[in-house]
């Protein structure tokens, strides 16, 4: 079953969800900030992202900009990097969606549409 993190008040979150329910996939919602990824599942992502740490961050969230966390992305490393994500959902990119075989962050429909058809 596919597990998707999202905030409420997000619309790319809201799109991601109706494209799923559109297409009969299963899955479970958890709010992103409430209960944000593991640090495994945050892990299992930064994998499948090829260890790209930006890739996981809302690079475009207030919080990511007022711990100005794009100057030490590098310093702090994949540990350090990642306990902070598990610690504040409003730092992950969202919708954050994990399945058997997929792991993906962001919502493109096209991209999904490849992804979730293998």
């Amino acid at each position: 079953m596919l597990t998707i993190y999202t905030y409420s008040a997000c619309s790319t979150c809201r799109a991601a969800l109706l494209w799923l329910r559109g297409r009969g996939l299963a899955f479970t919602e958890r709010p992103i900030r409430e209960t944000p990824p593991t640090p495994a599942e945050l892990a299992r992502m930064l994998a499948a992202y090829e260890g790209e740490l930006r890739r996981l961050c809302n690079t475009s969230g207030r919080d990511y900009r007022e711990l100005r966390l794009g100057e030490k992305l590098e310093s702090l490393g994949p540990a350090g990097v990642l306990a902070l994500l598990a610690a504040n959902g409003n730092l992950i990119k969202r919708p954050f969606l994990l399945g058997p075989q997929v792991a993906l962050v962001g919502f493109d429909a096209d991209l999904w549409s490849r992804r979730l058809a293998a």
